[in-house]
């Protein structure tokens, strides 16, 4: 079956070549591994590490427990969908799974966008005020973590009732969506769709740039008055910078990730007679987008000195268990 781009002359082969499908199916074993492993480590450090456990590291390892649901309900399924070209599981599983895969995929983008701003407003008291109470302390962090899942849940939802199993004519079982059937004609799956990219990803990016802005203003200038030695001083400001260049990279990874996805998606949606290369730009911020969850704890792991400390000591426990284990 072939789909037309915005009514164009372009057709999308269902059955690309083989040598695409065997790059598409090593970039995605690759994005799962390292995702599954990477994240998992995040949490399992801070976990194991006192002195990690601190508003940005929680809300870090709430970005990297989200993060795993990409590679396990949507990359995976993908992966399974390039080579097999059906749903594979039919009945009451089946359709339950359909509802899933297509419910939970979007959870952790609003997750991790949530979490980026609650970490710049952290950075932002540390920073800005550093001589009174945290803006987030740790005992609220369990609050603010489950808010971004509540949230996230609430806003995908709709997923749930307008996806399902449908039987084309060769027999082959296919995960759709009928938004019109469920939520009747009046309602929009394009406005949906923009007002999920606007309020989840725009905004909250024009919120980042903006503390993160008065952040770095603020390093530039600031002196912290009071009996502090100025070697004290500078100790504190060289953390500051550090945590903030991680900070700071982990959202322009996520912005490189998602934003030229959401430009495709929205392009796709509202314009007119798009070129057919806008397929092949599909693909590649499509893996771009997914790459994201797999990027998260190698950043965390290049820029933070704490991170790889962890690292290394559960490395070692690794290697010390093992002999026993044989």
């Amino acid at each position: 079956m072939n789909t037309a781009v915005n009514g164009s002359s372009c057709s999308i082969s269902l059955n690309p070549p083989t040598a695409e499908k065997i790059g598409k199916t090593f970039a995605y074993c690759m994005i799962v591994v390292v995702s599954l492993v990477g994240n998992s480590f995040i949490g399992t450090i801070v976990y194991k590490t006192q002195t990690l456990r601190k508003p940005i590291n929680y809300f870090i390892v709430n970005m990297a427990m989200s993060d795993l649901l990409y590679p396990i309900f949507l990359i995976l399924p993908t992966l399974t969908l390039l080579h097999v070209k059906s749903w594979l599981i039919s009945g009451p599983l089946g359709q339950a799974l359909c509802k899933l895969v297509s419910f939970l995929p979007g959870v952790p983008i609003i997750v991790s966008s949530q979490s980026l701003v609650l970490i710049a407003v952290d950075r932002f008291g540390a920073v800005v005020f550093p001589l009174r109470f945290p803006l987030i302390s740790s005992k609220l962090c369990p609050f603010f973590i489950l808010a971004t899942w509540i949230i996230a849940m609430a806003f995908c939802s709709p997923n749930l009732f307008a996806f399902k199993l449908g039987e084309y004519d060769d027999g082959k079982l296919f995960c759709v969506m009928q938004w019109n059937e469920a939520f009747g004609v009046s309602s929009s799956y394009v406005s949906y769709i923009l007002a999920f990219f606007v309020v989840f990803l725009y905004v909250p990016l024009a919120l980042l740039i903006i503390l993160y802005s008065v952040i770095i203003i603020k390093l530039k200038t600031q002196r912290i008055p009071g009996k502090q030695s100025a070697n004290a001083e500078q100790q504190r400001a060289k953390r500051n910078r550090n945590v903030l260049k991680m900070a700071i990279a982990i959202v322009l990874g996520f912005v490189l990730c998602n934003v030229p996805y959401s430009i495709i998606n929205l392009l796709l949606f509202y314009a007119q007679d798009l070129p057919c290369s806008i397929s092949l730009y599909g693909s590649i911020t499509r893996l771009m987008a997914f790459s994201n969850c797999a990027i998260n704890p190698c950043i965390c792991f290049t820029f933070s000195a704490n991170y790889r400390q962890g690292l290394k000591r559960l490395l070692k426990c690794f290697n010390t268990v093992q002999p026993a284990i044989e």
